[in-house]
C-alpha cells in the first residue's frame, strides 16, 4: 500500500508544471467577462434569463479549456512508466478541480442576486459541460493515441452544443426557467454527467492489446513532438 501510493505523490510536481495553464487560464479570464460585464450593466438587480445564459457561455468557455486537460506532448515516451495512465490522468483532473470549483463559484457570485439563477441547477448544467469535454478527449486519447486531444474535443464540444441548440424545445436541455420541462431537462443532464463519467472510466486505461485506430501509423503530434518510435 505504501509503494501504491509512492509512485503518484512523487508526480504531483511534475504533473502540476506539466498541466496546461495557458489554455486552462485562457478559459477562466475569458469566461469570467460576460459574467462581471453584467453586474455593473445590471446595477445590482437584473433578470434571471440573462443570468443563465451568462452562466451557460461561462461553462462552455470552462469545457472548452478543459478539454486540454489531458494534452501531453511526451504520452508516447511516458506509456512505460510504473504509474498507469487513470492513475496519470486522475492526478491531473485532481489538481485541476479545486481551482475550477472556486472559479465556477466566483462566476455564481459575480451575478446580482436579482439574475442568480438557481445554482444547483446550473452548477449541474456545468458539470454535464465539463464532463463530456474531459470525456471526449479521453475517448481521443483511447482511440486514436492521440497526444494531445485539447483541439479535437474542443471542436467536439462547440459542435455538440450547436447540435444541441437546433434541437426544438421539448428535447432540449437548455431550456429557460419557465420552461415547464425545466426538471426533466436537468434528469437529462444528469444523465449526460452520468454517461461522460462512463466514457472517461472506459477510455482513460490503456488499451490492453495495444489497437487503436491508428496503431502503426508514425503520426506527427500536433504539438510539435515526432512521431512513436518503433516497437519489435
Amino acid at each position: 500500500m505504501t509503494r501504491r501510493l509512492r509512485y503518484p505523490a512523487a508526480l504531483l510536481p511534475p504533473v502540476w508544471h506539466a498541466l496546461p495553464w495557458r489554455p486552462l487560464a485562457a478559459a477562466g479570464a475569458l469566461g469570467w467577462l460576460p459574467v462581471a460585464a453584467a453586474r455593473p450593466l445590471s446595477g445590482g438587480t437584473g433578470d434571471t434569463a440573462l443570468g443563465l445564459s451568462l452562466l451557460r457561455l461561462a461553462a462552455l468557455v470552462a469545457g472548452v479549456g478543459l478539454a486540454f486537460l489531458l494534452d501531453d506532448p511526451a504520452r508516447r515516451t511516458t506509456e512505460a512508466v510504473p504509474v498507469r495512465r487513470p492513475v496519470r490522468a486522475g492526478l491531473r483532473l485532481a489538481l485541476v478541480a479545486p481551482p475550477l470549483v472556486v472559479w465556477w463559484t466566483a462566476a455564481l457570485l459575480l451575478l446580482p442576486a436579482g439574475s442568480r439563477p438557481p445554482s444547483g441547477a446550473v452548477s449541474l448544467e456545468a458539470a454535464g459541460i465539463a464532463g463530456t469535454a474531459l470525456a471526449l478527449a479521453a475517448a481521443s486519447v483511447r482511440l486514436r493515441a492521440e497526444p494531445c486531444p485539447g483541439t479535437g474535443a474542443a471542436r467536439g464540444l462547440l459542435a455538440l452544443t450547436a447540435a444541441v441548440l437546433l434541437l426544438p424545445d421539448r428535447w432540449s436541455p437548455l431550456v429557460s426557467l419557465q420552461d415547464a420541462n425545466w426538471t426533466a431537462a436537468h434528469g437529462w443532464w444528469a444523465a449526460i454527467l452520468v454517461v461522460a463519467a462512463l466514457v472517461w472510466a472506459v477510455c482513460v486505461p490503456e488499451p490492453l492489446t495495444g489497437h487503436r485506430l491508428l496503431a502503426g501509423r508514425a503520426v506527427r503530434s500536433p504539438c510539435g513532438t515526432s512521431g512513436p518510435s518503433r516497437r519489435s
